[in-house]
């Protein structure tokens, strides 16, 4: 039996070290254009085995005027504002995770319509906003993204809720 261990510890070991050669060489993470598009998202994306997904909760927009009240859209601003607010909660919270807004591979967002609006989501303002995150020179990984139309979020304030999933490699 040692023998018999000895003679294919070699094969073993180089069964092993082939196996393991991609974990060693982590895939990288596919984001697919959207054809004859500059729309900043991804059609689609493609992630490798072995990559950590990250699911974020929903951030909602922390109050930037102290002295509106608490349920108010004065409180938080207007849909842009908001959205910039909580693209940089996002940020900072994947900074605490060791991760950044170019590893965000899916972004859902909950917008709320107004009555300047017509009732309707101020979609232009959320784009602003994203704008200044998503597709810049700085940031081009685009993630996969749905916007909806909400009847409301947790607080009367609130236009603008985003979820995100990130990866980690």
């Amino acid at each position: 039996m040692y023998m018999l261990k000895r003679a294919l510890r070699p094969l073993l070991l180089s069964s092993m070290a082939v196996l393991s050669v991609p974990s060693l060489q982590a895939a990288e993470v596919i984001r697919h254009k959207i054809p004859n598009s500059d729309f900043p998202i991804s059609l689609a994306i493609e992630i490798p085995a072995g990559t950590t997904l990250v699911n974020l909760s929903g951030a909602v927009p922390p109050a930037i005027d102290a002295k509106a009240d608490p349920t108010s859209v004065a409180a938080y601003g207007n849909t842009e504002t908001q959205t910039v607010s909580v693209l940089k909660s996002i940020r900072a919270t994947l900074e605490t995770l060791g991760l950044g807004l170019g590893d965000v591979v899916k972004m859902q967002v909950y917008l709320v319509g107004s009555a300047e609006m017509g009732g309707k989501m101020d979609y232009a303002g959320f784009m602003r906003g994203y704008t200044q995150f998503f597709g810049t020179p700085q940031q081009q990984n685009l993630p996969t993204r749905s916007v909806f139309q909400v009847a409301a979020l947790a607080n009367p304030g609130y236009r603008v809720e985003i979820e995100v999933s990130a990866v980690r490699r």
